[in-house]
C-alpha cells in the first residue's frame, strides 16, 4: 500500500512544517529543535522538515542532513516527512538517496524552482523522484513560489505510481483544489493554506500542512479536527485573524518571533535574506496568541475527544 510506512505510526491530519531554530550566530539550535519536535509529538502532529517554513534552501547540505539526522534520532512516535526542493534533478536524487537510509516516513516533492516547466517536464521531474524514493511522497503545488501550477494532466499520470501518496495544495484557489479532487482521485489532498481548512473540509481535504502548528501544536490540531468534522462554529474570525498575523510579512518571520516570545525557541534568528527586523513593532502576535489560547480553553471538551 502507498502509505504503509506512515500508517505504522498513524496517519496524522496535521503535518507541521517545522521551523529550523537558529542560534544568534546563525548555527542550528539543536536543543530548541529537540524541544519543538517533541511538542509536535505530544500534539500528535506529523513533522515536515526543511520546507520553506524550515528555511531548507538557506541551509547547507551538511546542515540539512544534520537536521534530519537529529530529529530521526529522537525516535519520535509521529512520522517524519522530509522536503525535497531545488532545481537540479541530480542533486535532489542524491538527497533522497541519503534520506532513504534514515528513519523518515515520507517526502514532500516540490515543483522545481525558477524553471517554470510545462507538463512534460514536470512529469519527468516528479517521475524520477518518485522512482528514487523508498517512502510515500506528497507532491507540492505552490505556484506563488515556483511560478507554475502542477498541471492536472501531470498528476493524473503520476497518481498511480506506488510512491505517489498525496498532494499539498497551496495555490489558495478553490477551483484548483476541486480540479485535482475531481480528476485525480487516487491521491490524498492536504491543504497548504492554514486559513483554507474550513472551506476545503467539505470538498474532501484530508488534512493540513501547517505553519501555525509551530506556535500552536495542540490548538492547530483541534482546529483541523473541528474543520474536518464540519464543526465550524467558533472557528471564525479567530483562526483567520491568527493566520493573517502569522503571514503579515514573509513566512517564517512572524512565527519565529512569536515562538521566541513564547519561550519555545531561544532565538528568532533567520537566514538572510530573511530577518526578524522586517516585522513591525506593533505586530499584534501576543494578542493573537492569547485569542488562540482562549479559543482552545473554551473548546477544551471537544479537544479531549480529538486527542483520545
Amino acid at each position: 500500500m502507498k502509505i504503509q510506512h506512515i500508517e505504522s505510526k498513524r496517519l496524522p491530519c496535521v503535518w507541521t512544517a517545522l521551523i529550523t531554530p537558529l542560534l544568534p550566530d546563525g548555527t542550528v539550535d539543536f536543543n530548541s529543535l529537540s524541544n519543538i519536535a517533541r511538542a509536535q509529538e505530544e500534539a500528535g502532529n506529523g513533522i515536515l522538515l526543511l520546507g520553506s517554513t524550515g528555511e531548507g534552501l538557506a541551509l547547507s547540505e551538511q546542515e540539512q542532513l544534520a537536521v534530519v539526522h537529529h530529529v530521526c534520532q529522537l525516535a519520535l512516535s509521529v512520522p517524519i516527512m522530509v522536503a525535497v526542493g531545488g532545481y537540479q534533478l541530480a542533486v535532489q536524487e542524491r538527497w533522497i538517496q541519503a534520506c532513504n537510509e534514515l528513519r523518515v516516513s515520507a517526502y514532500l516533492l516540490a515543483t522545481p524552482l525558477y524553471a517554470k516547466p510545462g507538463p512534460s517536464g514536470l512529469t519527468q521531474w516528479f517521475s524520477t523522484l518518485l522512482d528514487c524514493a523508498k517512502h510515500p511522497c506528497m507532491l507540492y503545488n505552490v505556484p506563488s513560489r515556483s511560478g507554475v501550477n502542477i498541471p492536472v494532466s501531470t498528476v493524473q499520470q503520476l497518481q498511480n505510481h506506488p510512491n505517489c501518496w498525496a498532494m499539498k495544495e497551496a495555490s489558495g484557489d478553490l477551483a484548483t483544489f476541486l480540479s485535482y479532487k475531481q480528476h485525480c482521485p487516487e491521491i490524498a489532498l492536504f491543504s497548504g493554506e492554514d486559513a483554507m481548512m474550513p472551506y476545503l473540509a467539505g470538498a474532501g481535504v484530508e488534512g493540513l500542512v501547517s505553519v501555525s502548528a509551530n506556535a500552536w501544536p495542540k490548538e492547530t490540531r483541534a482546529y483541523v479536527e473541528k474543520a474536518l468534522r464540519n464543526e465550524h462554529h467558533g472557528l471564525f474570525p479567530v483562526w483567520q485573524n491568527a493566520v493573517d498575523a502569522l503571514f503579515q510579512v514573509a513566512n517564517p518571520i512572524p512565527v519565529k518571533v512569536l515562538m521566541k516570545e513564547k519561550g519555545m525557541i531561544a532565538s528568532a534568528t533567520l537566514r538572510a535574506p530573511l530577518t526578524e527586523h522586517e516585522i513591525p513593532k506593533n505586530h499584534q502576535l501576543q494578542q493573537v496568541d492569547q485569542l488562540i489560547e482562549n479559543w482552545f480553553s473554551e473548546n477544551h471538551q471537544q479537544v479531549i475527544g480529538v486527542q483520545s
